[in-house]
């Protein structure tokens, strides 16, 4: 029996033109819940509505989830059992819909308030990203401990592949780390600022923590159907997974990091691994974790016929 496991993409894999591969009534309903035409931002555009937080975050969900519909069935077809799930960052709540924990309904409100919270939590300019290219994950965390204060900081936020680890914090902090690195580490490395509109996955997300913590309290969450490996911790929850552990999960990760490297690695060898969502960023990051598993990425032509010749 294959190893099949499901991966959700996170922000930045958004395009105007996104969602006309799948059911259009999911895009109906998802207008219908939000109260806005998130459809005609996905379909239309134009780019700086669809790259705001809070839109991006429910456009990525959507095609998500109506990708996960499309090869649900085709899973069945072949009697394919779904392995495990994993979703990156925002991705984990498409991840959580196929696992069953979740409505698409609670979580398109849930994603749609995430964004707005993280983009709340920080005032423009106080906070920065930067993703530090070739430099080992003891020695960046080295470099945040030591450009931290008590209250300037800078951590690790997206571990995503072994050679690009991306921080987050206080702007001033984070110009510090980039200037350690440059000073301590000796091997060639680059550190990039991420255009991003807040520093995600920090402390500074704390108050949209607690804000989430909140809004949650009005969403059922339930068992996991399938097991899932949350980005909190890298660990798989198997299938029973109760509701309320999945919740504290998603609400940890908001001002943690996203531990992808850790989870993707977890995965035994040969796994067949199916990029669920827009774009094509996870199969990149996949190969550079480990290159026996076979990513195919659904969102580009002839995607479902390379997936039934795989599950033959």
């Amino acid at each position: 029996m294959k190893n099949v496991v499901l991966l959700f993409p996170g922000q930045g894999s958004q395009y105007v033109g996104m969602g006309s591969n799948i059911d259009q009534s999911l895009l109906d309903k998802a207008n219908e819940v939000l109260g806005y035409d998130l459809k005609k931002m996905m379909t239309d555009g134009p780019e700086e509505d669809l790259t705001l937080t809070q839109n991006t975050q429910p456009a990525i969900l959507t095609h998500s989830v109506g990708l996960f519909k499309k090869v649900e069935e085709v899973l069945k077809e072949h009697n394919i059992q779904i392995s495990a799930v994993m979703g990156h960052s925002v991705g984990e709540y498409a991840a959580l819909v196929a696992a069953g924990a979740i409505s698409f309904e609670d979580a398109l409100k849930a994603v749609n308030n995430r964004g707005k919270f993280m983009q709340e939590a920080v005032p423009a300019g106080m906070g920065k990203m930067y993703a530090i290219l070739k430099v080992p994950g003891e020695i960046v965390e080295k470099a945040c401990l030591e450009s931290s204060t008590e209250d300037n900081k800078v951590m690790p936020a997206n571990f995503n592949d072994p050679d690009q680890i991306v921080i987050s914090g206080h702007a001033e902090a984070c110009d510090r780390a980039v200037k350690w690195l440059s000073e301590n580490h000796t091997d060639p490395h680059r550190a990039v600022e991420l255009k991003v509109s807040a520093p995600f996955h920090s402390s500074l997300m704390k108050p949209a923590r607690e804000n989430m913590t909140t809004f949650f309290g009005g969403i059922n969450f339930t068992e996991t159907k399938v097991p899932y490996i949350a980005n909190i911790d890298a660990k798989k929850y198997e299938a029973g997974t109760s509701g309320d552990v999945v919740k504290e999960n998603l609400i940890q990760q908001i001002d943690g990091a996203v531990l992808w490297t850790q989870s993707f690695s977890s995965l035994p060898d040969n796994t067949l691994c199916i990029e669920v969502g827009p774009g094509r960023v996870l199969m990149g990051l996949a190969r550079k974790i480990n290159r026996t598993n076979k990513v195919i990425s659904l969102d580009k032509e002839g995607a479902f016929d390379e997936l039934v010749e795989a599950l033959k």
